[in-house]
């Protein structure tokens, strides 16, 4: 399984946990506060937790860090309350209408055929972890869809998204600064895909940086 790159930390890593973290607690005290889901992607939130689920099988065995094995827990653990407050507890405030032309498929099986065919390894471990590198790097996709329709953003929903972005923004900082400062350490299906990933926050992070001038 690949776990090298998740044993070395430094301070951008450790600052985009936390954005990680934060996100987490903001998107949650959202809905907890204003009893809704209105503008969060349900789809969104469940391809997060497709993608820490075939990420994180390393649970089962790899207990070495403390703090990997507690980050893993939470990331799980906080995407898949999220959801029950979406699909159960709040369900009538969440709009279907606007999420249902968009198929979570679409975007599952591309990413999980890209990993049959490009992985470090071809075994079931590392299909599965390519295949979750991939999905997260368009995981985000329905949310910024969902935003486009609606025409309007609440804004703990904005700094949600936002931490998003900027903890995906500083781990592309942490991989420039390992690859400048560790021989031999390479891992470019996560630098394409989290670079992908980056990119389809640019848009939106042009827009916040506007709205909050």
């Amino acid at each position: 399984m690949s776990t090298a790159w998740n044993t070395h930390m430094n301070l951008f890593r450790l600052s985009g946990d936390i954005l990680h973290l934060v996100s987490f607690f903001l998107l949650i005290f959202k809905i907890r506060s204003t009893r809704s889901c209105a503008g969060i992607s349900l789809k969104t939130q469940t391809l997060f937790a497709v993608v820490f689920v075939t990420r994180y099988l390393d649970l089962m065995w790899n207990w070495h860090s403390l703090y990997l094995v507690a980050m893993k827990l939470i990331f799980i653990g906080s995407t898949f309350y999220i959801i029950y407050l979406m699909g159960w507890k709040y369900s009538s405030t969440y709009n279907k209408e606007e999420e249902k032309r968009l198929r979570v498929l679409y975007i599952i099986i591309p990413c999980f055929v890209l990993a049959l065919f490009v992985n470090q390894r071809f075994t079931l471990w590392e299909v599965l972890w390519a295949f979750s590198i991939y999905l997260e790097s368009v995981a985000i996709i329905p949310q910024l869809m969902l935003l486009q329709k609606t025409k309007s953003v609440e804004t703990l929903t904005s700094h949600y998204i936002f931490c998003l972005g900027g903890y995906r923004t500083l781990y592309l900082i942490n991989w420039i600064f390992r690859y400048l400062t560790e021989p031999h350490y390479s891992q470019w299906i996560v630098w394409v895909a989290g670079t992908v990933q980056t990119v389809l926050y640019c848009d939106f992070f042009y827009y916040y940086f506007k709205s909050i001038k």
